[in-house]
C-alpha cells in the first residue's frame, strides 16, 4: 500500500511542478464538461421554439354556396385561424412560390387547400360527396427532426379543418333542431306519457297474473288432501263391500238351508215353521243392514270423487285462462314456461276425463243404484217369505210349501246376484284410486310450472319498474330548456348553442393530466445522458493524454504490477472526480432541476470513477485496441441505454444489450436525483454500476500483468510504422517465462535445437496465415453484405455480424503475431549465456526479496523499541 500511495503522491507532485501540465489539467477538467453544458443549454426547450420552423399554406379554395349551410369559404376560415396560431412559423403564398421554397429547403413543408375544398365539405354535410383532402408536401432532406415537427403542423391544420367542419355542422343541426323544438318536445312528451301508461298497464297485468297464479297454486296445494280423503273412503267402501258380499253368500247359504229344512219338515209342526220364519227375518235384517252400509259408503265415495273432480275441473279452467293471458302478454323468454303449462294442463284434463267417466252413472253411480235395488229386493222377498210362512200354518197342506220354496229361491237368487255385484265393484274402486294418484301427480307438476312462471313474471315486473323509473327521470329532463341532459348545450333563450355543441363534439372528454415525478424542462430531462457522455469522454481523455505505464523514478522500492496499476488509477480517479464535480456544478448553475443536490454530486463522482476504471483497464491491458473498444462502447451506449428515447422504441439488438451497459444504471440513478426517488431504485442502480468497476478491476489486475510481451510486440510494430504514437511497456519482467529459462539451463543445446525447428516451421506458415486472414477479412464481410441485402429487417444483425467478424479477425492476427513473437523470444533465450539467464531469474525475484527484507527490518525495529 505504501508503494501505491508513493506512486500517487509522486505523480501529483510532477503535475504541480510543471506549469505546462496545469494547462493540460485545466483542459482535462473543464473541456469535457463543456459538452454537457452546451448540449443541455441547446436542448433546454427546443419545442418552445417551433414557431421559427417555416410552413407555407396555400389557399386555393373558391368557397361554396350551399342550400343547407349557405355561403362558406372554409379555406379563408382556416387561414384566419392559422394566423393566430404560434405553434409553427406559418407563411402564406401561392402554390408555385410555396413549392419552390419547399424544394429549395427554405421552408420545411407546405400545405395546399384545393379549390373545391368548401364544395366537398358542403357535400359531406348534405350526404352526396367524398371526404375533402388537403395536400401536404414535406422536405425530409432539409432536417430529419423538422419533418416530424411539420407533421405536427399538418395535424394542426387538419384539426383546424375538423374544428371548422364541426362548427359548421353544429350550426346547421342547431338551426334545424331549434326550428322544430316545440313540435319535438310535444311529441316527446306525448310519447313518453303513452309509454308510461302502457308500462303501468303491463305492470298491473303482470301483478294480476301473479295473483291468479298464487290463488291457483293454493288450490293445487289443497288437491292432495282431497284426493287423500277420497282414497280413504274408497278403501273403507272396498272393505265393507267385501264383508257384505261374504254376508250375502252366508245369507244365501242360510236360505238354502232353510229351504231344505222346510222340505224336510213339510209335515212337521208349526214350531218348526216359526223357527224358520225367525231365521229368515234375522237373515233379512242382516242383509238389509249390510246393503244399506255399502250403499251409504258408495254414496259418500261418489260425493268425494265428485268434489275432487269439481276442483280439478276448476284448476284446469283457471290454468287454461292463465295460459291465454300469458300468450297475450307476449313476455320475452316465457315461451318455454307456457309450453310446460300447456302440457301439464292437458295431462290434468285427461285425468279429469277419466275420473268423470268413473264417477258417471254407468260406473260408480250405477253401482250405488244396484246396491239400493238389491236391498229393496231382499226386503220385498223377505216380507213375501214371512207372509207366506204365516199363511203356511193355515195352508201348509194346501200348496203353501211350493209358494214358500218359490220365495226362498227368489231370495237366494237376489242374495247371490247382490254378492256378485258387490264383488265386481272392487276393480272400479281400484281404478278410482289410480286416477286419484294421477290427479295428485298432475297437481304437483302444475304447481312447479306455475312457480317457474311466477319467478319469470317477477323478473319482468322488476324490469318494468326500472324502465318506468328511467323513462320518468328522462321525461323530467327531456325539454331543451330544463336542467337535464342537454342543459349545458342550451343558451339563455332556451335554444341550442351551436358553439357549445361544437366544443363538445370536438372534445367530448376532458383530460385531467397529473404528472408523476415532474421534470421542469427538456434540458433537465436530457441532463443524465449528456452528463454520462461527458464523464465518459473525460475518462477517455485521461487514458489518451496521460501515460498508462508507471516508471520507478523516485520510488524507494520497485513496485509490483498491481501496485503500479493502483497507483496510476488513484491519480486518474482523483482527476475524474474533479471533472464530475465541475460538470454537475455547472449544470446546477445553468438551472438543471435537482431533487437532491448532494446525492446528485455523489452519483456523478461514482459514475466518473467507474468509467475511469473501465477505460483505464481496457487501455492499459489492450493498449490501442482497448482505446478503440472504449470508443465502440460509448457509440453503443448512446442508443442502447435509454438516454434519449425509451428503450422499448429501440431495435431488438439494443434492447438485448440494455441490461449490460453501464450507462443504463448511471442514467437511471441520475434521473432519481433529478426528479425524485422511488423506493431503493437509486441504491439498486448504483450497486449494479459498481459491478462494472469490480469486473474491470479484475481485468486490469489479473490480465494486464500477463500482457507485457504483447504490449512490447505492439510497441515495436507501431515504432516500425514511424507514424502512430505508442507508449513502451516499462515493466520488463515476464519477457522470458521461468519454465522456459529453466528448460534452457537444464539442456541448452536440446532446447535451442527444438525451438529453432519450431520457429522455422512457423516462419513458413506465417505468410499463408496472414494472406488467409486478409482474404477472409474481405470475403466474409462482402458475403455478409450480399446475404443481408437480400433480406429485410436484418440491418442490425448484419452490423453485429460485421463487428463480431472484425473482432475475430483482430484476435486472430494478434494470436498469430504473439506466437511469432514468442518463438522469436525463445530463440533469443536459447542464444543467451547461462549467466545472463540466471541474472534474468534473479531480477524476477528481486522485488519480492526487497519487500520481504523491508518487512523484516520493520519488525526488527519494532522489537528494538519494545
Amino acid at each position: 500500500m505504501s508503494n501505491v500511495m508513493a506512486i500517487a503522491r509522486r505523480d501529483i507532485a510532477r503535475l504541480l511542478r510543471v506549469p505546462a501540465a496545469w494547462v493540460v489539467l485545466f483542459g482535462l477538467v473543464f473541456i469535457p464538461p463543456l459538452y454537457a453544458w452546451f448540449n443541455i443549454a441547446g436542448f433546454w426547450n427546443p419545442y418552445g421554439n417551433t414557431n421559427a420552423i417555416e410552413v407555407i399554406v396555400v389557399n386555393n379554395d373558391r368557397g361554396t354556396d350551399s342550400k343547407t349551410i349557405g355561403k362558406m369559404n372554409m379555406g379563408a376560415q382556416i387561414v384566419r385561424q392559422l394566423k393566430s396560431n404560434t405553434q409553427l412559423g406559418w407563411k402564406f403564398a401561392d402554390q408555385s412560390a410555396a413549392m419552390q421554397r419547399v424544394e429549395s429547403g427554405a421552408s420545411y413543408a407546405s400545405i395546399i387547400i384545393p379549390g373545391d375544398f368548401s364544395d366537398r365539405v358542403a357535400g359531406v354535410i348534405e350526404g352526396h360527396s367524398t371526404r375533402p383532402t388537403l395536400e401536404y408536401y414535406v422536405n425530409e432532406k432539409a432536417n430529419a427532426l423538422a419533418s416530424r415537427i411539420t407533421d405536427t403542423g399538418a395535424s394542426t391544420v387538419d384539426s383546424q379543418v375538423n374544428e371548422t367542419f364541426v362548427s359548421t355542422v353544429s350550426k346547421v343541426v342547431s338551426g334545424v333542431v331549434n326550428k322544430t323544438d316545440a313540435e319535438i318536445n310535444t311529441k316527446a312528451d306525448s310519447a313518453t306519457a303513452d309509454t308510461l301508461a302502457d308500462l303501468n298497464k303491463a305492470q298491473q297485468s303482470v301483478a294480476d297474473i301473479r295473483s291468479n297464479i298464487s290463488d291457483l297454486t293454493t288450490t293445487l296445494n289443497g288437491v292432495p288432501d282431497k284426493t287423500k280423503a277420497a282414497r280413504g273412503t274408497l278403501d273403507k267402501t272396498q272393505k265393507a263391500g267385501a264383508g257384505t258380499s261374504q254376508q250375502l253368500n252366508d245369507a244365501s247359504s242360510a236360505i238354502a238351508k232353510t229351504q231344505n229344512t222346510l222340505n224336510d219338515f213339510v209335515n212337521g209342526a208349526g214350531g218348526t215353521l216359526d223357527q224358520s220364519s225367525s231365521l229368515l227375518s234375522q237373515a233379512s235384517s242382516q242383509s238389509n243392514v249390510a246393503i244399506n252400509s255399502i250403499a251409504a259408503g258408495l254414496t259418500k265415495a261418489n260425493g268425494d270423487v265428485g268434489s275432487a273432480l269439481s276442483t280439478a275441473q276448476q284448476i284446469n279452467t283457471d290454468t287454461g285462462s292463465l295460459i291465454s293471458r300469458l300468450e297475450a302478454a307476449g313476455v320475452p323468454g316465457s315461451s318455454s314456461a307456457i309450453a310446460d303449462l300447456k302440457t301439464q294442463n292437458q295431462r290434468l284434463g285427461d285425468s279429469i276425463n277419466a275420473l268423470s267417466d268413473l264417477n258417471s252413472s254407468k260406473n260408480l253411480g250405477s253401482t250405488v243404484s244396484s246396491t239400493v235395488s238389491a236391498a229393496n229386493g231382499i226386503n220385498t222377498s223377505t216380507q213375501s217369505a214371512l207372509g207366506n210362512a204365516a199363511n203356511a200354518r193355515k195352508t201348509i197342506t194346501t200348496g203353501a210349501l211350493p209358494q214358500l220354496n218359490n220365495g226362498l229361491n227368489g231370495l237366494s237368487s237376489v242374495a247371490a246376484t247382490s254378492s256378485a255385484n258387490l264383488a265386481s265393484q272392487g276393480s272400479l274402486i281400484t281404478q278410482s284410486t289410480l286416477v286419484l294418484n294421477q290427479l295428485d301427480q298432475a297437481a304437483t307438476t302444475a304447481a312447479k310450472a306455475l312457480a317457474g312462471t311466477d319467478k319469470g313474471l317477477a323478473n319482468l315486473q322488476s324490469h318494468l319498474t326500472t324502465l318506468t323509473t328511467d323513462i320518468s327521470a328522462l321525461s323530467g329532463s327531456s325539454t331543451l330548456g330544463s336542467s337535464g341532459i342537454l342543459a349545458k348545450s342550451v343558451g339563455g333563450d332556451g335554444k341550442l348553442d351551436a358553439a357549445k355543441i361544437a366544443d363538445f363534439m370536438l372534445s367530448p372528454t376532458v383530460l385531467d393530466t397529473k404528472i408523476v415525478y415532474p421534470v421542469s424542462t427538456y434540458g433537465s430531462g436530457m441532463a443524465p445522458l449528456f452528463t454520462n457522455l461527458t464523464l465518459w469522454v473525460g475518462a477517455f481523455m485521461l487514458v489518451v493524454l496521460m501515460k498508462l505505464e508507471v516508471d520507478d523514478d523516485g520510488l524507494e522500492n520497485e513496485p509490483t504490477p498491481g501496485q503500479r496499476y493502483w497507483g496510476r488509477w488513484i491519480l486518474f480517479a482523483l482527476i475524474a472526480s474533479i471533472q464530475a464535480v465541475v460538470t454537475v456544478l455547472g449544470e446546477l448553475i445553468i438551472g438543471v432541476q435537482c431533487y437532491n443536490v448532494p446525492i446528485f454530486i455523489i452519483t456523478a463522482i461514482l459514475a466518473s470513477i467507474v468509467y475511469v476504471s473501465i477505460t483505464y483497464a481496457l487501455s492499459a491491458t489492450f493498449l490501442h485496441v482497448g482505446k478503440a473498444l472504449c470508443v465502440a462502447l460509448v457509440i453503443i451506449q448512446i442508443p442502447g441505454s435509454s438516454g434519449m428515447y425509451p428503450i422499448e422504441m429501440m431495435p431488438k439488438f439494443f434492447r438485448a444489450l440494455y441490461p449490460y451497459l453501464p450507462f443504463t444504471y448511471s442514467i437511471n440513478a441520475l434521473r432519481e436525483t433529478i426528479a425524485g426517488f422511488y423506493r431503493a431504485d437509486w441504491f439498486a442502480n448504483m450497486g449494479r454500476l459498481m459491478i462494472f468497476a469490480i469486473l474491470f478491476f479484475i481485468l486490469g489486475l489479473a490480465v494486464k500483468p500477463h500482457m507485457g510481451n504483447l504490449q512490447r510486440l505492439v510497441d515495436r510494430q507501431l515504432k516500425a510504422s514511424d507514424i502512430i504514437s505508442s507508449e513502451p511497456a516499462l515493466h520488463k519482467s515476464g519477457e522470458y517465462p521461468i519454465s522456459q529459462a529453466l528448460n534452457m539451463l537444464a539442456d541448452k543445446e536440446e532446447y535451442r535445437a527444438g525451438i529453432e525447428e519450431r520457429a522455422r516451421k512457423f516462419a513458413l506458415l506465417y505468410p499463408k496465415l496472414m494472406r488467409g486472414a486478409l482474404a477472409f477479412g474481405i470475403a466474409v464481410p462482402a458475403a455478409m453484405a450480399i446475404t443481408f441485402s437480400l433480406t429485410t429487417g436484418t440491418k442490425l444483425i448484419a452490423l453485429a455480424a460485421w463487428v463480431i467478424w472484425f473482432l475475430v479477425t483482430i484476435i486472430f492476427l494478434v494470436v498469430v503475431e504473439s506466437i511469432r513473437d514468442s518463438l522469436a523470444r525463445q530463440v533469443r533465450l536459447g542464444n543467451l549465456e547461462d549467466d545472463a539467464v540466471r541474472t534474468l531469474l534473479y531480477e524476477r525475484q528481486r522485488p519480492r526479496k526487497k519487500a520481504k527484507a523491508k518487512t523484516a527490518h520493520k519488525n526488527t525495529e519494532g522489537g528494538d523499541l519494545q
